[in-house]
């Protein structure tokens, strides 16, 4: 049975592509074979090249191995830090609510 992938949109494939592309970069900057690299990370020298390749049908938890033998898996830290936008929308939020007063204590011994 064979895998499928999700179609990406072209801009996805664009960004995916310069991930693979830094992916393979940080491999060879460091002088290391693909299958130095495969053999390290747990996995195929054949699902190293398909993720240097086309990232969009390998796993994230893949990608973080690779990462680590490579000494970058905190790069993957940077992903969504800084939310601008959802931020942004946050802060809107807080603002928008309303307060309410906060509520009195009830008298207890009141008649």
């Amino acid at each position: 049975m064979s895998r499928t992938t999700k179609s990406l949109l072209p801009k996805h494939e664009r960004i995916l592509s310069v991930v693979c592309e830094n992916l393979r970069l940080a491999r060879l900057r460091r002088r290391l074979s693909a299958e130095q690299v495969a053999q390290r990370a747990g996995i195929s020298r054949n699902t190293l090249l398909q993720l240097e390749k086309n990232a969009a049908g390998s796993s994230l938890g893949t990608l973080l191995v690779v990462l680590s033998v490579l000494g970058l898996e905190t790069d993957l830290l940077a992903l969504a830090k800084d939310d601008l936008l959802g931020r942004k929308l946050e802060d809107a939020r807080l603002s928008s609510t309303r307060r309410r007063a906060p509520k009195l204590p009830r008298n207890e011994g009141k008649q």
